[in-house]
């Protein structure tokens, strides 16, 4: 990571960011797989009570995005991309510690991903934050591209609340 002093500030996505998530998501994401996560499927997830989405801005630029749901006791991280310009500034760092902070305090003992085999600089990065790799799921991605699951157990929360 370079030493980049512009700061990165985490925010609730809206509706006039859906669009760009969903570009990202087809650009950075899902890039050869075909298109899922659509403009629509954003604002499904944006209005969804047991979803967050939040943008990572930088100055004006909206530098990357994640999509988390949460189900009593778990996490999953749908999404996660930080346009290119941006990567190894700390953004996609700043945006799992958000997510991750946002977990622990609903009271969620672990979060669970899939990330492509074939992306390793994407399966070494969450490695890098204590996710473990799990998992081997073969034709995950549409028949087309096997996936690793990975995870990481944030304790039980849950405990000393009445």
């Amino acid at each position: 990571m370079s030493l980049d002093p512009t700061p990165t500030t985490i925010r609730f996505a809206t509706r006039s960011d859906a669009l760009a998530i969903a570009v990202m998501s087809r650009d950075l994401i899902e890039k050869g797989l075909g298109w899922s996560w659509t403009k629509e499927r954003v604002m499904r997830s944006i209005r969804h009570p047991d979803s967050n989405v939040v943008v990572a801005m930088r100055d004006a630029d909206r530098a990357g995005f994640g999509i988390m749901k949460y189900d009593e006791d778990e996490a999953h991280l749908l999404l996660l991309a930080v346009q290119p310009g941006f990567l190894r500034r700390g953004v996609g760092s700043a945006l799992v510690e958000w997510l991750e902070q946002s977990a622990r305090v609903a009271g969620i003992a672990r979060i669970s991903l899939e990330a492509r085999y074939s992306n390793v600089d994407a399966r070494n990065f969450y490695s890098r934050l204590g996710y473990s790799q799990g998992e081997l799921l073969p034709g995950y991605y549409g028949g087309r591209e096997a996936s690793v699951r990975m995870a990481k157990e944030l304790g039980s929360s849950r405990q000393g609340i009445a």
